[in-house]
């Protein structure tokens, strides 16, 4: 719950004035179905898309139905399979032997181009 508030405060999207501080859609898996970070979301205008976590539907209240799209988080697949190639092929970014940011940026960056030059 932490580091997904964390994360979501650094985002910065690089555009051409004012780099974009927020997404327009968050998918996540069910692990991040949270009445907290729902209501962080909700506050910032940003859209969840999270289904619902089966070991919560105990404790859930009424209220608001939560939103899911299943045509968007099918995109999804597509980032787990990414990271599912890079413990494949790059296990020195899983473990994370690099303690500089710098040096771990640049082999994601040489990780991604392999990546991409391997679809082409």
């Amino acid at each position: 719950n932490h580091h997904f508030l964390e994360i979501m405060e650094d985002i910065k999207v690089q555009t051409y004035g004012r780099p974009r501080t927020r997404p327009l859609e968050v998918l996540a898996d069910p692990a991040y179905d949270d009445v907290k970070i729902r209501q962080y979301l909700r506050s910032r205008t940003i859209k969840s898309n999270i289904p619902i976590n089966i070991r919560n539907t105990k404790n859930r209240k009424r209220g608001r139905p939560t939103r899911f799209d299943s045509k968007s988080y099918h995109r999804r697949g597509a980032i787990e399979r990414f990271f599912g190639w890079l413990k494949m092929r790059f296990r020195r970014l899983v473990i994370r032997y690099e303690r500089l940011n710098v040096v771990f940026k640049g082999l994601l960056d040489i990780a991604c181009f392999m990546v991409c030059w391997k679809k082409l």
